[in-house]
């Protein structure tokens, strides 16, 4: 348990150390606003910091973070939409020219698809799990013979980061942009034991480490 203590201290640290080194960058974010580059859509697992895996500086990356960095498909209705609102201002608002979707290893709400949740007690968390469904699916196509092993929970986690960018281009806002050239969408996994990061080649549907491309 994090005590607020423990929280409290690292703010002064916190002001102590990185904001006086940084106060400069940190006063013109202030007073000029944020332009971030990228849009980053990744996993609330608290093991999972955009900032900290991509060694990313503060007003660098527009960051959305769900329960398995899910996207769900374009809805245009009067419902209330979290990921769909920060896709919206981060390209409107925002002109983001890169969208990442990060997904991670051992990622809980990966492996609850193959579990059974309460249904009065994760009546939210139920339904946005079912945008796991089709990966799950195509995952145990592709190893019918494996049993809720960690290859078939890795290969699940992989499969979702691309049905999500799938998702992703339901969007016409998305779909505007990449066809005039302004936009790009990556899909990353995140190796929480490693540190590695893999990237999707849409060309050979593979997954490539990062590194090859630095």
């Amino acid at each position: 348990m994090v005590k607020k203590s423990t929280l409290l201290k690292g703010n002064n640290l916190f002001q102590n150390s990185y904001y006086k080194n940084h106060k400069a960058e940190l006063l013109d974010l202030a007073e000029n606003g944020q332009h971030p580059k990228a849009l980053f859509i990744g996993c609330a697992d608290s093991r999972v910091v955009p900032n900290l895996i991509t060694q990313a500086a503060p007003g660098e990356l527009f960051v959305i973070r769900n329960v398995g960095n899910f996207v769900a498909p374009f809805k245009p209705d009067g419902d209330f939409h979290s990921t769909a609102s920060g896709i919206e201002y981060s390209l409107t608002a925002l002109e983001v020219g890169e969208i990442i979707i990060c997904g991670h290893t051992h990622c809980g709400a990966i492996a609850a698809l193959y579990g059974e949740l309460d249904d009065k007690s994760f009546v939210h968390t139920k339904k946005w799990l079912s945008l796991g469904e089709k990966a799950k699916s195509l995952a145990m196509e592709a190893l019918p013979k494996t049993d809720k092993s960690d290859e078939l929970l890795r290969l699940t986690e992989k499969i979702s980061v691309i049905n999500q960018i799938e998702n992703l281009l339901t969007y016409p806002m998305v779909q505007e942009r990449i066809e005039k050239g302004i936009l790009q969408i990556h899909g990353w996994m995140y190796d929480i034991a490693t540190g590695d990061i893999e990237y999707y080649d849409s060309d050979d549907e593979k997954f490539h480490s990062l590194k090859q491309k630095a």
